[in-house]
């Protein structure tokens, strides 16, 4: 790097050239425990953060407990059908209210002192109520809601802002490709199979460039690809022809391409044999008459990784994943991830879609493994930090078209980041 070169410095995080040739990540970002500190103030308590999907909440008393951004949080649907979130606190001495993972019930019920509230989170008894004398104070013994919930098409986020902008207008470009995964089914998606969560000793933004890096695809992966060709994969027979990755606004990015593996929405491949063609020509068909060939098309044989800012990946590739990852520690994270189907899928394919998924995806399939291990080995080598100090995530920069194994979507991200990270609010 010439020394004369005019760039553009924002210390400490990023830097990134006037002329575009280089565009680099401070590695302190991923060791340092006061950054860590500042992403919680300023990234995880201002924005949307993705808490679970409608169908694991699909009947009055459903509920289900969740870690969101380091706070414990009940999502629950009320008798009145509405979804709420609160924090899973009880307002007399802080213990949780609700200590399973997910059911139905009528109540919760405090086990310290047996305080027990309704789906609403209304205090409905607690022993010896006549001691209290709290009559007229709205409000002060009731489970506290979270600041903001709201849907976009069955995604269920929460904010901890009360003065955020609404989830559509923040969601911005991402609706694009939310629609495009929902509209796999005209009747509706659901979550199959429940939650897998995993941890690994990787910075949490190690997670976000890796979910949608197509540059690592092939070298990572190769024997993924190789078992895929043996299976009847045809690398170069994509049925599309996209490659691009594309700024979604506010931090969301996304890369689309084709790829070689069998998508249950209505893409055989070989090893799924005539009935397996015959299955998803019925889809094609059935798409085709919905929304037309070329957008029937885009959702059948297009594949996407998407990140929404700043931790949920949607990947509609050989399957679906929802995955949010939370930082533990700098150098820890905890990783949530759920398939979603059609909830009107046919046996057999459905059987395909959770193959594909446990195959790749999964804790234990192809990919995630390699992934833990790749990131695991970065955070091992940022140790050397004194005298290799930056990442260089250039790749594709000053180009006219980015494709997905370019890094713009990366790039993308890392700017929102250092915007917020850089701002002068607390």
């Amino acid at each position: 790097m010439s020394a004369s070169e005019a760039e553009i410095i924002v210390e400490p995080y990023i830097r990134e050239s006037q002329n575009k040739s280089y565009f680099q990540v401070n590695r302190r970002v991923f060791v340092d425990d006061n950054i860590l500190a500042r992403e919680e103030r300023k990234i995880f308590d201002k924005c949307w953060l993705y808490i679970g999907h409608e169908s694991e909440i699909p009947k009055p008393g459903d509920f289900l407990t969740r870690d969101v951004g380091g706070r414990e949080l009940i999502f629950a649907r009320g008798v009145d059908g509405l979804a709420r979130a609160f924090f899973n606190s009880c307002p007399h001495r802080g213990a949780l209210v609700c200590r399973e993972k997910q059911g139905n019930d009528k109540m919760f019920r405090c086990m310290y002192h047996a305080w027990s509230f309704d789906l609403g989170g209304k205090l409905i008894s607690r022993p010896e109520d006549e001691r209290y004398h709290s009559e007229g104070i709205d409000g002060i013994h009731d489970l506290v809601q979270v600041s903001q919930l709201e849907d976009y098409r069955g995604l269920y986020f929460i904010n901890y802002d009360a003065n955020a902008i609404d989830l559509k207008t923040y969601l911005s470009g991402a609706i694009e490709y939310i629609d495009l995964t929902i509209d796999q089914s005209e009747v509706g998606m659901e979550i199959v199979g429940g939650t897998q969560e995993y941890g690994f000793e990787a910075n949490w933004k190690l997670l976000v460039e890796n979910s949608f890096d197509g540059y690592h695809g092939m070298p990572t992966h190769a024997t993924y690809f190789d078992y895929l060709i043996a299976g009847g994969g045809q690398l170069g027979d994509n049925g599309t022809t996209v490659n691009e990755a594309r700024d979604l606004g506010n931090g969301h990015a996304v890369i689309e391409y084709g790829a070689p593996w069998g998508r249950p929405v209505a893409k055989p491949v070989a090893a799924w044999g005539v009935q397996g063609e015959a299955d998803t020509a019925s889809l094609r068909a059935g798409l085709e008459k919905r929304f037309g060939k070329e957008r029937a098309d885009r959702i059948a044989y297009h594949n996407f990784n998407m990140l929404i800012f700043p931790n949920l990946v949607i990947n509609n590739i050989m399957a679906i994943t929802l995955r949010t990852f939370f930082p533990q520690s700098a150098n820890k994270q905890h990783v949530k991830a759920w398939a979603l189907a059609p909830s009107d899928e046919s046996e057999v394919m459905r059987e395909r879609r959770l193959y594909n998924f446990l195959e790749f995806l999964g804790p234990g399939g192809f990919a995630t493994p390699d992934d833990c291990e790749a990131l695991k080995m970065c955070q091992q080598g940022y140790r050397n930090l004194t005298y290799t100090a930056w990442n260089d995530i250039s790749k594709g920069l000053g180009e006219n078209e980015q494709i997905n194994t370019d890094e713009e979507q990366m790039r993308v991200f890392w700017r929102e980041w250092d915007r917020r990270m850089q701002g002068d609010s607390l």
